[in-house]
C-alpha cells in the first residue's frame, strides 16, 4: 500500500468512547516540575490543577501507554526510533517510521518531514497520519480521598514519601521527599479513538493491549520504589457513529462495569468489527 492510498483510504466512521476508573494500588507521583516548589514542601510536588487537586495529565497517560507498546511491539531498539529533540544535553527518542501500516504511527500519529534515526541514519517521511487515540486529563475523584485516610496525610489529599540515597564512598545519606497521592485514590478516566477506516478496528485491541501492561507496570515517578501501581476499573465502552453526531442517532453501549480483561475479550472477539457500523 502506498502513502497515497494509505491516506485517500481515511474516511470517519466513528467514535469509541471509553470512560471508567484508574485505581491507586499504591502511591501515585506524576511530578509538577521545579517550578511549583513550595516552601517548606516536598522536594518533588505532584502536578495540580488551579485549584490544588491532583490530576493525572492526559499526555502522561498516554505517554506511558505509547512506550509500553513500543516495548511490546520490539519497536523500541535504535533502528526504529528517531529523535523526537536534542538540546541542552538531553534526548527524547521515539518510534516512527514511514510503513503506512505501522501501529504505533497510527494509534499516536505522525508527522512528516526529516529526522535523524538512533541507528544514525535519516528518515524522509511523506507520509503524514492523524492520531487515532486521545486520553484526556483524569480528574482526582474527592470522595475516594475517605475522612481515614485524611487522617494520615501530610496535606489534605496527598503524602510525603521520605527517601534517602545512600553514598557508597561515604555512607552519607542524602534525604529527599516524594509527594505522592495516596493508595485507594481514584481518578475519572475518559478515552476517545477514532475509526477513520475499516483496517482501524483492529487497533482497539491494541490500545488494550497498552492498558493491561500498564496494570503490570508503573506510572508517574518512583516507580522502581514502589510508587506508580495502577489499575483500571468501571470500564464502560460506547459506541457513536456518524450518524450519532449528523443525525442524532443513539449510541451503542458496548460494556459497561468491565476491566481490561473483559474489554480485551471484547476486542478480540470475531463479530467485534461488525458492531462498528
Amino acid at each position: 500500500m502506498s502513502s497515497n492510498t494509505a491516506q485517500t483510504d481515511i474516511k470517519f466512521i466513528g467514535k469509541l468512547i471509553l470512560d471508567g476508573e484508574l485505581h491507586c494500588e499504591t502511591g501515585l507521583h506524576i511530578g509538577a516540575g521545579k517550578g511549583s516548589l513550595e516552601i517548606g514542601g516536598a522536594d518533588n510536588p505532584v502536578v495540580k490543577d488551579a485549584f490544588g487537586r491532583p490530576y493525572i495529565p492526559g499526555s502522561s497517560l498516554r505517554g506511558k501507554m505509547r512506550v509500553l507498546l513500543e516495548k511490546s511491539l520490539g519497536l523500541a531498539v535504535p533502528s526504529e526510533l528517531v529523535y523526537l529533540s536534542r538540546r541542552k544535553g538531553q534526548e527524547v527518542r521515539i518510534h516512527q517510521s514511514d510503513r503506512p501500516d505501522d501501529v504505533i504511527c497510527l494509534i499516536f500519529g505522525r508527522n512528516p518531514g526529516r529526522m535523524e534515526k538512533v541507528g544514525g541514519e535519516v528518515l524522509e517521511s511523506g507520509n503524514a497520519s492523524p492520531a487515532r487515540l486521545i486520553v484526556y486529563d483524569a480528574p482526582l475523584e474527592l470522595e475516594s480521598i475517605t475522612p481515614q485516610m485524611r487522617e494520615n496525610l501530610d496535606d489534605e489529599l496527598t503524602e510525603v514519601k521520605s527517601e534517602n540515597a545512600i553514598d557508597r564512598i561515604t555512607s552519607q545519606a542524602n534525604p529527599r521527599t516524594l509527594e505522592r497521592v495516596p493508595a485507594g485514590a481514584r481518578f475519572k478516566l475518559r478515552i476517545v479513538m477514532d475509526i477513520l477506516g475499516e483496517a482501524d478496528r483492529a487497533l482497539v485491541a491494541r490500545v488494550v493491549e497498552a492498558m493491561r501492561l500498564l496494570e503490570d507496570d508503573t506510572l508517574g515517578g518512583g516507580g522502581s520504589r514502589g510508587s506508580g501501581r495502577v489499575r483500571f476499573a468501571a470500564l464502560k465502552l460506547t459506541w457513536r457513529n456518524k450518524d450519532f453526531y449528523s443525525a442524532g442517532a443513539a449510541g451503542q453501549e458496548l460494556i459497561s462495569g468491565a476491566d481490561t480483561a473483559a474489554l480485551q475479550a471484547l476486542a478480540a472477539d470475531e463479530a467485534f468489527a461488525d458492531r462498528l457500523q
